[in-house]
């Protein structure tokens, strides 16, 4: 009978456990997806913004359209499924390592989250590749077309990849790999008109590539070496060093590219004159790209200097990564692979249409760059610091293309290219222009 009446306890108390910790979890459940509620509030009212809202609520979020985002960052990934990403996604990693999660870092998954927010029912695909291997980069890019993305979101720049003016062996390759991917040619002159380009592979088969524009107008140079009396180039009449201030303690990257016909050597000085760093080849990169990297010390301050090693005086671009520099021109700053014409690029503008002083230009004498722009910080439940830069920029161009898509699948990509262009809101100066492109980003009216 106390055996009994024992059982009859401890069942009670096991009973009662479970009823427990079933409320704790539908409690914590309930608690999580109100923590929700005012981001996703925050997010139809952004969405609204692009004329996304007329869209979805007649039915038109993305489906039948697969979206590639090619990135390096998608640690913890499977955290979201179902949630703020779609239930499943498809991943594929081109790291020499295999390991899909190896970079500490949420970058993808804050790209794909503005992708499902924008074209919710979208299939969506999530791509690594190695760093520094340009040949890893298009590897992922080709098997995203391969498995059926109509779609391809970038917003990692690599700026070394290119000459900084769209040419370059890595663009000749992307555009076979594209098969022509928007190959409206961007250039424009006077008069902001686009020309088709004139090319074998035109067909429904093409891909949108969408790419950030970069964060760099703020730390770039770009123009004619010019020698001063030591034989470093001048940046300014007498100045031949150019201050770069590191932002922390994680190394920084100082980057030279340019014309092939010229080599170049960067060299990095400390406060005492003493060199800390002098430039090596660009891994992945084929032409005079190099790159001086060094881990800084705290609250110091370097000089870079350049110096011309072969060929003739000509231009070239640098850029710092993980640093700011002291003398820049934002002009010609748009970054690879948006500096690329199969390549759509995308600005960051606020919510009234105003260019974020970081968002990179392109230079109005020569091809389009960028040709969009997006109104950012994007509202993210991934983090609580706010998703903005040109990475939440280029996203969401790519989600508009999807959700047109999806109305029109039939159309080729020039034609969901065109429309884009078509319904984008003209912001900045008048017209197209190297800071805003054809101007904010917007579907035209809902069918």
């Amino acid at each position: 009978m106390a055996n009994d009446r024992r059982v009859r306890f401890v069942r009670g108390l096991i009973l009662a456990l479970a009823g427990s910790l079933a409320l704790n979890y539908v409690q914590a459940a309930d608690s999580e997806a109100a923590s929700l509620v005012p981001v996703r509030q925050d997010q139809t009212k952004h969405l609204a913004l692009l004329g996304m809202d007329r869209w979805q609520a007649v039915g038109y979020r993305g489906q039948g359209i697969k979206i590639a985002v090619i990135d390096t960052g998608f640690r913890g990934y499977r955290d979201h499924l179902g949630k703020t990403l779609p239930a499943q996604v498809r991943t594929h990693c081109f790291r020499d390592d295999g390991n899909f999660e190896a970079k500490n870092s949420q970058h993808g998954i804050l790209c794909a989250e503005v992708l499902h927010a924008v074209a919710p029912q979208a299939e969506i695909m999530l791509v690594t590749w190695e760093p520094d291997s340009s040949d890893s980069f298009l590897n992922a890019v080709r098997w995203a077309k391969e498995s059926g993305a109509r779609v391809i979101s970038c917003s990692i720049i690599m700026p070394s990849w290119s000459d900084g003016d769209g040419g370059g062996e890595f663009h000749r390759k992307l555009q076979r790999i594209l098969a022509g991917s928007s190959q409206l040619d961007s250039s424009f002159r006077a008069g902001g008109t686009m020309r088709p380009r004139n090319d074998e592979s035109a067909g429904s088969d093409r891909v949108l590539f969408f790419a950030c524009a970069g964060n760099t107008a703020l730390r770039h140079w770009a123009g004619k070496f010019h020698a001063g009396v030591d034989g470093f180039h001048e940046w300014e009449p007498g100045k031949t060093g150019n201050p770069v201030q590191p932002w922390g303690r994680e190394r920084v990257s100082v980057e030279l590219y340019g014309p092939a016909e010229c080599r170049y050597e960067i060299i990095v000085r400390d406060e005492n004159g003493q060199e800390v760093s002098r430039s090596q080849p660009f891994p992945g990169s084929q032409g005079p790209s190099v790159a001086a990297r060094f881990i800084p010390l705290p609250q110091s301050t370097y000089q870079a200097q350049v110096c011309l090693t072969r060929g003739k005086p000509g231009n070239f671009h640098l850029v710092v990564l993980g640093g700011s520099l002291g003398t820049i021109t934002s002009q010609g700053s748009v970054a690879c692979p948006a500096d690329g014409p199969e390549v759509i690029a995308v600005g960051a503008v606020t919510p009234g249409g105003r260019r974020l002083d970081y968002s990179s230009c392109g230079v109005d004498y020569q091809m389009l760059k960028p040709d969009f722009v997006a109104p950012v910080p994007f509202p993210t439940t991934i983090r609580s610091q706010a998703f903005t830069g040109t990475s939440a920029a280029a996203p969401q161009a790519a989600g508009l293309a999807a959700v047109l898509w999806s109305r029109h699948p039939k159309w080729p990509a020039e034609e969901v290219h065109a429309a884009l262009i078509k319904s984008a809101r003209d912001v900045g100066p008048p017209g197209p222009d190297c800071e805003t492109g054809y101007g904010l980003i917007a579907l035209p009216e809902a069918p």
